[in-house]
């Protein structure tokens, strides 16, 4: 019934309870990735990593391996060491198996390709069996028709516009 304590620069901060028993935020990434941290769960400015899920596009439709989507990143995506958009199967919870070999997109330039942002500073990542057109390598994740999928954004070390929510991605969007 209590939530995770934040951490900030003035110490630990308890959150207050909320009456009801939730699902601790640490026992879904258990569940999810089978491992644990408090990193996962607590806000820590320029230290550790917060992940966001995504198991729908914005109309609230599952993401269908065999269709195409987009995801547009707002400037400035608040990550002080990298940031990585990540797909993994809705069955198996692994990273899709796909030819792709690592079905990623971020700011790092290894194992694939870095993410070029768009001229106007948003980075578009964008999901389907085939690249689109004029779409660079390390802006598109390969999925599988047939297959259900999942995208995980993570942020290294993420940064106050994260927690404040001046900075917040966009929706997967369909594009078929």
């Amino acid at each position: 019934m209590t939530p995770p304590a934040d951490v900030t620069d003035r110490g630990v901060e308890p959150r207050p309870v909320s009456g009801a028993r939730k699902l601790n935020l640490r026992s879904w990434w258990w569940y999810l990735a089978v491992g644990i941290s408090p990193t996962f769960a607590t806000r820590l400015t320029g230290v550790g990593s917060q992940y966001l899920f995504s198991f729908a596009d914005r109309e609230g439709r599952t993401l269908d391996g065999g269709g195409y989507y987009r995801l547009v990143l707002p400037p400035d995506i608040p990550a002080a060491r990298f940031w990585s958009v990540t797909v993994y199967d809705n069955q198996t919870r692994s990273m899709l198996d796909t030819p792709q070999r690592f079905p990623r997109a971020g700011s790092q330039a290894y194992p694939t390709p870095a993410a070029v942002p768009d001229g106007d500073g948003t980075t578009t990542v964008h999901f389907g069996p085939d690249r689109p057109d004029g779409v660079p390598d390390g802006n598109w994740i390969r999925t599988t028709p047939g297959r259900g999928w999942f995208v995980v954004l993570r942020l290294y070390s993420p940064l106050q516009p994260f927690f404040d929510k001046t900075w917040r991605p966009g929706e997967i969007e369909s594009v078929d």
